[in-house]
């Protein structure tokens, strides 16, 4: 039986692993969370349906998909950013899980943005044009 006390520390890990940036082995998130690896990892995967390992991929690749959107970085820098040490096996695992090619993936779905302003978040054409930009919707749906 999972305490409430336990379930704090599993939402805890489970913030770590999604951080990009942080690269921490998986037995150190257990540590931190009170629990041998072993067992953080079967608790992990019950709790949030993946393993840790899995949790953290899904994670990095969602974070890609993001920064190849925005258009701001290139694949490789995209795969570094992420916390993949090789752009082949980011660009074969992003391939097979997302259906398509990082650089394909960049150029169907680069969000158009304004000078001077950040980079737009992703936003259906139908919600632009009832917001009144209808002048941004035909470049959402532009093929690059």
């Amino acid at each position: 039986m999972l305490t409430h006390d336990a379930l704090i520390r599993l939402c805890r890990a489970r913030d770590r692993l999604r951080e990009t940036d942080g690269r921490a082995p998986i037995a150190e998130i257990a540590r931190e969370a009170g629990l041998s690896p072993y067992h953080f990892i079967r608790q992990f995967a019950a709790v949030f349906g993946a393993t840790p390992h899995q949790y953290r991929i899904e994670a990095r690749l969602e974070q890609a998909k993001r920064l190849l959107a925005l258009g701001n970085h290139s694949v490789t820098d995209v795969c570094f950013e992420v916390g993949f040490e090789s752009l082949g096996s980011f660009s074969d695992l992003f391939s097979r899980r997302v259906g398509v090619a990082p650089s394909m993936y960049r150029r169907r779905w680069q969000v158009p943005s304004r000078a001077g302003s950040l980079p737009r978040a992703l936003i259906p054409g139908c919600l632009l044009l009832m917001c009144g930009e209808a002048a941004l919707a035909p470049a959402i749906f532009k093929k690059h």
